[in-house]
C-alpha cells in the first residue's frame, strides 16, 4: 500500500530544525493545534503535520480489497520524511502516533534527531490488550499497564452499542462528547472550540468513516510492537504526560524508565488532548529539548 496519498504540510524555514509531528490514531494532522505550532515555528523549528492515510485530506483505502497493517502506518511517517527532504528529523508523536515514534526511533535511528513523547504507551507493552480487556470487563493479569480511568470505559462502553449519528450534527455533537472525555477533568472543557475544531475534521476529511480502518488494521499483521526494544533508543528523549491523562494514566513513567536518559515531564491539568491552557509549556519544553 505505498500508493496511497498522504496530505502534509509544513511551517517555517527549510534552514531551521526540522520537527515532525505525528498524531495518534484515527487523527487528523490538524489535530495538532495551530498555536502550538505557531509557537513552534517562532522558536526556529520547521514543523510538518500530517494526515495519516484515511484520515482527513490523505488518501481512504478499500481496506477489504487492499488490507494494510499498522507497519505500513508507520512506513508512511518515512514516506512523509522522503517528501519532504529529510534524511531526519526531530519527532514528536501524541498517543499512537508516539508509538509510531518510539518504533522508528529503534528501527532507524539515523532518522530520529530526538524523540518527545506525549500521552502514549510503551512500545511492546499490550496497550490494546489492556483496553481490550478493560472495555469488556475482563481482568488484567499481573503486570499489564494501568488501565483508562472510569469514565473513558463507561464512556467507550456505551458508544460500542449505541446507534450510528445519521447525520452531521449529530455525529459533530459524537465527536465533542468523546474530546471531552479524553480532555480529562483537569483544566475546563471549551466546548465552543471543541466544536469548531471538530466541524473542522468533519469537514475537510474525505471519508470520515474510513479512519475504522485503523481498528482493521491493527488486526490485519503480526504486532508490529516489539516487546522489550525501548532499551535500543539511542535519541534523547523527553516524555509528556498530563495529570489528568484519562486513557493512559502512568504510561509516560514506564516509558521513560524502560528509554536509556528519557525525561519525563509532567503537566498540570493536561488529560489526552492539547489545550490552548498547555501550549506555552509544550513548546518550551518541545523547544528547549530540540534544541541542536
Amino acid at each position: 500500500m505505498h500508493n496511497v496519498t498522504i496530505w502534509s504540510e509544513e511551517f517555517g524555514a527549510e534552514t531551521d530544525a526540522p520537527i515532525l509531528l505525528i498524531m495518534g490514531s484515527m487523527s487528523q494532522g490538524i489535530l495538532w493545534p495551530d498555536e502550538l505550532v505557531g509557537r513552534l515555528t517562532a522558536g526556529g523549528r520547521r514543523v510538518i503535520r500530517y494526515d495519516h492515510r484515511d484520515t482527513g485530506r490523505s488518501g481512504t483505502v478499500d481496506f477489504a480489497a487492499e488490507p494494510y497493517t499498522w507497519d505500513d502506518i508507520k512506513n508512511d511517517v518515512y514516506r512523509v520524511l522522503d517528501a519532504h527532504g529529510l534524511d531526519s528529523a526531530h519527532l514528536v508523536g501524541h498517543s499512537a502516533g508516539g508509538l509510531l515514534s518510539q518504533l522508528i526511533a529503534v528501527e532507524a535511528p539515523e532518522r530520529v534527531r530526538s524523540l518527545t513523547v506525549i500521552a502514549s504507551s510503551p512500545l511492546g507493552g499490550g496497550e490494546g490488550q489492556v483496553l481490550l480487556r478493560a472495555l469488556t470487563g475482563q481482568p488484567q493479569p499481573e503486570g499489564s499497564l494501568p488501565e483508562p480511568e472510569p469514565e473513558f470505559v463507561e464512556f467507550f462502553r456505551a458508544l460500542m452499542t449505541a446507534p450510528p449519528a445519521q447525520d452531521r450534527r449529530a455525529l459533530i455533537d459524537s465527536m465533542i462528547a468523546e474530546q471531552r472525555v479524553l480532555h480529562g477533568t483537569g483544566l475546563p472543557f471549551d466546548e465552543d472550540a471543541a466544536r469548531r475544531l471538530q466541524e473542522r475534521v468533519y469537514d475537510r476529511a474525505r471519508d470520515l468513516s474510513a479512519v475504522a480502518n485503523h481498528r482493521l488494521a491493527a488486526g490485519a499483521g503480526p504486532d508490529f510492537e516489539p516487546v522489550g526494544a525501548l532499551h535500543r533508543v539511542k535519541a534523547r528523549t523527553l516524555v509528556i504526560e498530563g495529570s489528568h491523562e484519562p486513557v493512559k494514566p502512568g504510561h509516560g513513567a514506564i516509558i521513560a524508565e524502560q528509554i536509556p536518559g528519557a525525561r519525563l515531564m509532567i503537566v498540570a491539568g493536561m488529560g489526552h488532548t492539547l489545550p490552548p491552557e498547555t501550549h506555552r509549556e509544550l513548546a518550551d519544553a518541545i523547544l528547549t529539548h530540540t534544541a541542536e
